[in-house]
């Protein structure tokens, strides 16, 4: 019998280059690169613990996704929070998340199946009494990727997921700028009330709310404090 085919390995170069790409960008978006870290192909080579080669290929990966500028000799420039870009990423998000939400409530799931979505409001709720800001920010991103994964529409989760990355870095920049989030945990429960009532029309129409309400928020914050000139 004929053995079976295997898929040829990665070249190590290309699987450094991934993990260089992987790591940085999770630097970026959490802020531990904040807008304006400028550093040198040889210092981010050091900072990973790699050869410069996969760096190099890394930085031009990040520079084609808009998160960095790259300068001859002078390394990469992580760029600065757009306050044109958030709007037009809160516009997209306020037109999926709220079909999202619409969608779910009418596919009328049994309680088992909405589960993650009642912890994750639980977990703002905790994390809002315990005035934990960080703990908040990862329950709500679990509420929102919950949401979209069970509305059974992949195609809208998988555009809604793509945007929600990008607005990541800001929403973590301005965590600690914002008010506690009162309002929006409030917001969440109401809106998982509804869904698992089944109520499409009061899950869409609240998370329309929710949405413009939080995205007006986060772009005044980033005008009013010039992050998009950092």
């Amino acid at each position: 019998m004929q053995a079976p085919l295997e898929a040829p390995a990665r070249p190590r170069a290309a699987t450094a280059a991934g993990d260089a790409h992987q790591r940085l960008r999770a630097m970026i978006l959490d802020d531990a690169l904040p807008p304006g870290t400028q550093l040198l192909e040889a210092e981010l080579a050091v900072l990973l613990g790699m050869s410069r080669t996969p760096v190099r290929e890394a930085m031009i990966r990040l520079e084609q996704e808009g998160l960095v500028s790259i300068t001859p000799r002078h390394g990469m420039r992580v760029l600065p929070i757009s306050a044109t870009d958030m709007r037009e990423i809160y516009e997209v998000l306020t037109s999926l998340e709220p079909t999202a939400a619409e969608l779910l409530a009418r596919r009328s799931l049994p309680a088992a199946a909405l589960a993650p979505l009642h912890q994750a409001c639980a977990a703002m709720e905790a994390a809002l009494a315990a005035e934990d800001r960080r703990a908040w920010a990862a329950a709500d991103e679990a509420f929102h990727r919950g949401l979209v994964e069970l509305c059974g529409n992949g195609r809208l989760a998988a555009m809604a997921m793509q945007v929600w990355d990008q607005s990541h870095r800001a929403r973590m920049f301005t965590l600690n700028m914002r008010p506690l989030p009162a309002a929006s945990t409030a917001e969440h429960r109401a809106i998982m009330q509804a869904i698992a009532a089944g109520d499409g029309d009061a899950a869409r129409e609240m998370f329309h709310r929710h949405r413009r309400r939080g995205g007006s928020e986060l772009i005044a914050l980033i005008e009013r404090s010039g992050l998009a000139w950092v």
